[in-house]
């Protein structure tokens, strides 16, 4: 026993992210369920900011109206991604139940993956009454998970304002349209053309689908373009695997097209402010936004970090 450690020794971020990312899906689990329940913990913010520290994978947002055929593609894309040898982490994003505040769905239902295979993890979150459709949660997920897999995916519940949501946590993100449904119409009309990074049509052996193509090209010609990126409009059959290597190309283009001139690290560090003003926000209102004054991120600094020394500086009386 005199080289145990003492029962009230906290292990480092850095430790307990080097334990998770050895230790398989179990500690990975509790992890998560750790931060559910333990967000505000000491030991919960160090082990968020060292996984903020240390990012590994491209974190891709998949959105798009209800029944378009996001869970079929998922499946197709992890496939493909285990068989490169990478490590994919899901978040599946479920509506709310209205009596538990958990998610309606199981992963089970919507992923066909290998229980066994070691090399993914899916976990169901629920959208809770996030407006976006979001939770913080999601966020705090993303990030642990992000520091432990080489590819994130986010599905997300794909009504409301989760498909414009998805932006403030992903680096890429798919949106899919499903031809002859009107989708594409949407797409033009809800202003939604200038979110994503990548544009899929589902289900392309359906004859409506050049039409759906050609639409949504019509839509993107009209957007502003927010860098250099042109965005793709690819035709996917998940079912019949057709076009989903083509995919997986243009979603790696795209993490290169980020990460070659530092647009990633900027992207990053915009939405860590974004999330710890909305937590603010959430916490303590908009008056406690005011108190708070403007927000700033250094690279060093963690959002989590940052967080936990806003809410004991705004939880004090003020004078």
């Amino acid at each position: 026993m005199s080289g145990a450690p003492p029962l009230d020794a906290t292990p480092s971020g850095s430790a307990l992210l080097t334990r998770i990312r050895a230790g398989g899906k179990a500690p990975l689990a509790r992890a998560l369920v750790r931060l559910e329940t333990r967000p505000d913990d000491a030991e919960t913010i160090a082990l968020l900011s060292a996984a903020y520290a240390e990012p590994q994978a491209q974190v891709i947002g998949i959105t798009g109206p209800p029944g378009v055929g996001k869970s079929t593609l998922l499946n197709g894309l992890i496939e493909g991604w285990r068989r490169q040898g990478l490590r994919v982490g899901v978040i599946a994003v479920d509506p709310s139940s209205r009596r538990s505040g958990g998610a309606l769905l199981g992963d089970r239902t919507r992923l066909t993956v290998d229980p066994e295979d070691p090399g993914v993890f899916v976990r169901s979150m629920a959208a809770r009454d996030h407006l976006g459709g979001l939770a913080g949660l999601t966020v705090a997920a993303m990030v642990l998970m992000r520091a432990v897999f080489d590819i994130v995916l986010i599905e997300t519940v794909g009504v409301g304002q989760s498909e414009t949501e998805v932006v403030r946590v992903a680096d890429s993100v798919v949106f899919c349209v499903q031809p002859g449904s009107g989708d594409a119409l949407q797409f033009m009309k809800a202003g939604i053309a200038e979110i994503p990074h990548l544009v899929v049509v589902t289900k392309a052996d359906m004859p409506q689908a050049e039409r759906a193509c050609a639409d949504v090209e019509a839509a993107l010609s009209l957007a502003e373009a927010e860098d250099t990126w042109k965005t793709p409009v690819l035709r996917v059959s998940a079912r019949d695997r057709q076009g989903l290597d083509a995919l997986i190309e243009a979603l790696a283009a795209h993490g290169a097209h980020l990460a070659h001139d530092g647009t990633l690290a900027r992207r990053r560090l915009t939405q860590a402010e974004a999330w710890l003003v909305e937590a603010v926000r959430e916490r303590f209102g908009r008056e406690g936004v005011r108190r708070a004054g403007p927000v700033r991120l250094d690279p060093e600094t963690s959002p989590f970090e940052r967080l936990a020394t806003l809410a004991h500086a705004l939880a004090a009386p003020s004078s």
